[in-house]
């Protein structure tokens, strides 16, 4: 039975790595493509790069006279770290609210909550646009990071408000009767508990802003103020051709924030979607 056992393992195991090989493939086939000459690129698909020139990271991070991509770096990196702060302080507030207090109309309010999960991106797109302008915010970092800071991603407290219910409220009658305040619960019991579910937000929304292309296109117009996306697209001209070297040696660049935050965090990720919506 055990070597039966086993060779099924085995089995498991060597397709799981196999399918891991072939999602990756084209993740490989970028870092390598990012370290050939130009004239390689397509003329020898391999993996292993029969010339090896670092030309193409040199003229990637040069990619305007006066801004290099560092400063692209910089521009997503303070939008991102705004964000996450903002949404792990305001989200937790917002699902502790729903999951422990009581106030009138509550469950309208946090059915209203989840309605806004539904609606697409697209149908809000002009009034905010509109009232961002009117604000004079465009161009700005204000219109990608002010609404964080008012617990508009209602995914986020969803899945607060689940990890929240599966706490037992019996610790909270007992800080009670020690003579803690709600807002001592909320800092004294709440977020030390939670702290899975806090850090997968904070992962979650590092890197879907980070890769956020559309709503920075839309909201910034001039170089200076370019995140590390609308820099990739800065590499194809008017004639849809692209400089291939470039953009391949950024793009991996760019995958290294995100793909070092995912592999360090990655425990909490799947400790905080496991253990949420267990209880409640």
């Amino acid at each position: 039975m055990r070597r039966k056992v086993s060779g099924k393992r085995i089995v498991v195991h060597i397709f799981i790595i196999s399918f891991g090989l072939l999602m990756l493939y084209p993740v490989l086939w970028m870092i390598s493509s990012s370290l050939k000459p130009e004239y390689l690129i397509f003329s020898s698909p391999g993996l292993w790069p029969t010339e090896i020139t670092l030309d193409n990271y040199l003229n990637g991070w040069n990619v305007v006279r006066d801004v290099t991509f560092g400063s692209f770096f910089k521009n997503s990196f303070l939008i991102s770290s705004i964000s996450v702060i903002a949404n792990i302080v305001t989200c937790s507030m917002a699902a502790y609210a729903f999951s422990r207090l009581k106030f009138p109309l509550k469950k309208l309010l946090f059915a209203c909550m989840l309605m806004t999960i539904m609606l697409p991106a697209h149908v809000t797109l002009v009034p905010q646009y509109t009232i961002f302008h009117q604000l004079d915010w465009i161009n700005t970092i204000l219109p990608l990071t002010v609404p964080k800071l008012l617990a508009t991603d209602a995914f986020f407290i969803f899945l607060m408000v689940q990890f929240f219910r599966g706490i037992p409220r019996e610790l909270d009658e007992s800080a009670t009767m020690d003579g803690c305040g709600i807002i001592q619960i909320y800092f004294r019991i709440i977020i030390p508990l939670a702290l899975p579910v806090l850090i997968t937000t904070a992962i979650f929304t590092f890197i879907w802003t980070w890769d956020d292309f559309f709503s920075q296109i839309l909201y910034l117009n001039t170089i200076d103020q370019f995140t590390v996306p609308l820099g990739l697209r800065l590499f194809l001209d008017s004639q849809g051709q692209s400089s291939w070297g470039a953009v391949f040696a950024m793009s991996v660049l760019s995958l290294i924030p995100i793909s070092t935050v995912f592999f360090i965090f990655q425990k909490y990720i799947v400790e905080g979607i496991a253990t949420t919506g267990l209880k409640g």
